[in-house]
């Protein structure tokens, strides 16, 4: 793993060190490196070559530094259903839907956006880089950072303080 992940170094930053050294070249050494990364250029290449053939455990490489994006579409719910009340979040607007039954959860399965079980009134709502903005109607606004958890099954308004759960999900 770690020798795959040098060579990718290597393959990203030498052509620049050897660009740099082939401007200052003024000492012998510096040609000689030169010279050495050069030839390393080569190598380089057959290497990336092998691994693309052999390193089996370079395909399950995943960049830390790549963000994972979650998408507020969907079906959410508080925490247990404690407050008996699901949102949907669907290309732009929130639904909001009530149950006052025992079997919450099953029911809201069957709820669709934009079908009559919602209560009347919508509100429009963005989310662009980490920011929901909800519309709550007559100059009202929730703008919130929000943040994900558990695989995206969980998300944590920042703002008001409370967190919702994704319909169904074993997120705790």
């Amino acid at each position: 793993y770690w020798i795959c992940k040098f060579i990718l170094f290597l393959v990203y930053n030498c052509p620049g060190i050897i660009l740099l050294l082939y401007r200052i070249k003024k000492l012998s050494l510096m040609v000689n490196l030169f010279k050495f990364f050069t030839n390393l250029s080569s190598l380089i290449a057959l290497s990336i070559l092998l691994l693309f053939i052999s390193c089996e455990e370079c395909e399950n490489i995943t960049e830390p530094y790549l963000p994972v994006e979650y998408s507020i579409e969907g079906k959410w719910t508080y925490e247990a259903n404690n407050l008996n009340t699901m949102y949907i979040y669907e290309d732009g607007i929130r639904y909001t839907f009530y149950c006052v039954g025992s079997n919450c959860d099953s029911l809201y399965n069957t709820f669709e956006a934009g079908d009559t079980n919602a209560i009347p009134g919508t509100n429009e709502y963005t989310f662009l880089n980490d920011t929901l903005t909800v519309d709550l109607n007559f100059g009202n606004e929730l703008v919130t950072p929000i943040t994900f958890e558990c695989d995206g099954d969980k998300v944590n308004f920042i703002t008001p303080g409370y967190s919702l759960y994704k319909l169904g999900s074993n997120c705790n």
